[in-house]
């Protein structure tokens, strides 16, 4: 749910609401990746895409209420998202004895990380003592 108040909301049909989400990020997402490419930046295309959608939220240009439908639902289906990616995973396993060290790496790294970002994040969300 919003917590925007009801009249910054768009008085859209829901598919249509929806609709101008989904073409909102998919716009923000094709400028990231045009801009990117043009201006030869070090940057990946969807993380400039981020950036300047980061940046019209900010300036008021774009609202958030007007994207909230479209990126609820695409966090709701995020996992079947990583399938093909699993699935091209997985049928490189049989060289996992060759990736045996690199994986055990990869996975300290992953559990390190999410570790200390728990802490951090802990941490931060802590209410300050008095």
């Amino acid at each position: 749910m919003s917590a925007l108040p009801p009249e910054t909301r768009l008085a859209l049909p829901p598919l249509a609401a929806w609709l101008l989400g989904l073409g909102l990020l998919m716009g923000f997402a094709a400028l990231g990746e045009g801009l990117a490419r043009l201006l030869r930046l070090p940057l990946p295309g969807s993380v400039t895409g981020l950036l300047l959608l980061w940046l019209a939220l900010g300036l008021g240009v774009v609202r958030l209420s007007w994207l909230e439908g479209a990126a609820d639902h695409l966090l709701g289906v995020l996992g079947l998202l990583f399938v093909p990616a699993t699935v091209g995973f997985t049928n490189y396993l049989s060289a996992g004895a060759a990736w045996g060290l690199w994986l055990l790496v990869m996975l300290a790294g992953l559990l390190a990380g999410a570790g200390v970002s728990g802490l951090i994040a802990s941490r931060w969300l802590r209410p300050e003592q008095a």
